[in-house]
């Protein structure tokens, strides 16, 4: 056989003198060129027992389990959230009747900037984006005739994320559910919210400090819980490359994991717990690599650099999402394949739970059918595809194992600059993080702006606009919440709802765990408002820095 470069230079050379090769950009959505072959001699020094290793062992490049799909599927939870707990609850129902194995709850925007739905701030959004939910009435009613011990719940919160899941550790508690068999993930991940999303309320140190309070209480109360799902998801969305979100995500984890042993908490009781959450976006290839080199990467850090002695610190659990940024407005329906490659791809990256997109998101909240479309992709996939007969079909393959050794290279390439600037906290505060997603983002927008990169319907293959069924939420909404609120201040014992929250303002200002206290104010039915102003007062409220 001769060497890569002599058919490169011959044959391929050859062949694209007969037909030149098409007019496309040959490198993935990270700009890392891709060569038209790849083979043995591009995986030089690449030792498959350290870098690859089997599934379910270090460094888990293929996977956290053994088994992987041959013995348990992904979860399939699905995104949802709309108008009032009612309404979500009835399509939460309906969802777990398709076969949704897991719930995933997403929050309107007054919950997640830490306002009741009564609050003059939140006109105009109650139950827009998400289900509202000021108090623990709201959540016994969201997840009313649901088992907390069965089904497991993963809820989108991150500045109210102690107060929202004591809500829902509360509810469970009043069901007669045992809290250490009750599991789940709370997002909690208050560092990308800083970076990406910028739903934050408190300054970067109180907030990474809550964070680390459910660090420290999480494992004695609620041991099946994953108190952190530390989220690339939304870095992505806000227009990173995909190097980037795996590099800013990872770099988030390994900082909290760094405050919680400055608190002086063992590594592997609380390590099992943090759990991730990635983006799928369309380069295929890319973003398989892409968890493969997360696996890795993490179980290194926490083995080698960190000591942690368990397994199962080691290992990177990951849910992952459909690209929310990729669908368009434009032929939406075109969407539906889109979801499904993304879906394909998480599937064989290896992922441990899935949401799939519906087609319909880049005009409005899902509709029951497209969402229950969207569910059925994921059913596809793991019924009629073949690709969860074994475990990480494509390892070996030399072009994707030399892109999972790029994407790693070019992550600690980035751990080393970030570390450069003084830590995660510190590049934030010099705005690193928002020039490099505000670079990326642009360049993305330019290359399709400049036909560089053909997006199907938007300046490829473009037609007339394809209608369809939208989500609207009622306005009655508001009233609803508004009503719910009176009811549960006007009921409540006023005693009990002040002294829980005089102690969450004790603990606030003397740095103890805030956990017990947020616990204490959900039983005593304090609103999430009251609870968020507490920490107000205490903390005060973060203003970004303007960047020039």
């Amino acid at each position: 056989m001769k060497p890569k470069e002599a058919w490169l230079r011959d044959e391929y050379g050859a062949a694209v003198m007969r037909m030149p090769e098409r007019d496309a950009v040959f490198e993935t959505l990270s700009d890392i060129p891709v060569g038209p072959l790849y083979t043995a001699e591009d995986l030089s020094g690449f030792d498959a027992a350290t870098e690859l290793g089997y599934p379910g062992e270090f460094p888990f490049t293929r996977g956290v389990q053994a088994s992987m799909y041959r013995s348990k599927l992904w979860t399939m939870r699905m995104f949802a959230g709309f108008g009032t707990a009612e309404q979500t609850n009835e399509r939460f129902h309906k969802l777990l009747a398709a076969g949704q194995t897991g719930l995933s709850t997403a929050f309107d925007l007054p919950t997640l900037m830490g306002y009741d739905s009564d609050h003059p701030m939140a006109r105009g959004e109650v139950g827009k984006c998400g289900v509202a939910v000021a108090s623990l009435a709201d959540m016994e009613v969201l997840f009313e005739g649901i088992d907390p011990e069965a089904i497991t719940t993963s809820m989108t919160i991150n500045s109210p994320a102690n107060a929202v899941w004591a809500m829902y550790l509360a509810m469970a508690e009043r069901k007669g559910a045992d809290l250490a068999k009750v599991g789940g993930t709370i997002q909690n991940d208050i560092l990308k919210e800083f970076i990406a999303q910028k739903e934050y309320i408190f300054p970067p140190a109180p907030s990474v400090k809550l964070v680390i309070d459910t660090f420290e209480w999480g494992p004695q109360v609620a041991p099946r819980f994953n108190f952190v799902s530390v989220s690339g998801y939304h870095i992505r969305e806000a227009g990173s490359t995909s190097v980037q979100e795996l590099a800013f995500t990872l770099a988030d984890g390994i900082h909290y994991v760094r405050k919680a042993l400055e608190r002086g908490l063992d590594i592997d009781e609380f390590a099992p717990r943090i759990s991730f959450f990635f983006n799928v976006h369309n380069d295929f290839f890319e973003e398989i690599a892409k968890f493969r080199a997360a696996r890795r990467i993490w179980a290194r850090q926490m083995r080698d650099v960190f000591g942690a002695q368990d397994p199962r610190s080691w290992m990177l659990r990951t849910h992952a999402q459909t690209a929310g940024v990729s669908l368009t407005a434009r032929q939406p329906l075109v969407n539906v394949a889109r979801v499904a490659i993304q879906a394909l791809a998480g599937v064989l990256g290896g992922t441990n739970s899935l949401h799939t997109d519906a087609f319909d998101e880049a005009l409005s909240l899902p509709t029951e059918e497209a969402a229950t479309l969207a569910l059925r992709t994921q059913q596809v996939v793991a019924f009629e595809s073949g690709v969860t007969n074994t475990v990480d079909p494509l390892a070996g393959s030399y072009y994707l194992e030399s892109l999972t050794n790029d994407m790693e290279r070019r992550t600690l390439d980035y751990f080393a600059r970030i570390d450069a600037l003084g830590g995660v906290e510190r590049a934030i505060e010099a705005g690193y993080f928002a020039r490099e997603i505000g670079d990326a983002s642009w360049k993305q927008q330019r290359d399709i702006d400049e036909r560089r990169r053909l997006v199907v319907g938007v300046n490829a293959f473009e037609q007339d606009v394809q209608e369809v069924p939208i989500q609207l939420v009622d306005a009655a909404v508001a009233r609803v919440q508004r009503e719910r609120l009176e009811r549960v201040r006007r009921e409540r014992d006023p005693l009990a709802a002040e002294a829980a929250l005089g102690e969450l303002r004790d603990r606030a200002k003397d740095g103890g765990n805030t956990m017990p206290a947020f616990m204490r104010a959900a039983h005593a039915f304090c609103t999430l408002g009251e609870q968020m102003d507490v920490l107000r007062e205490v903390y005060g409220v973060y203003e970004e820095p303007v960047l020039v």
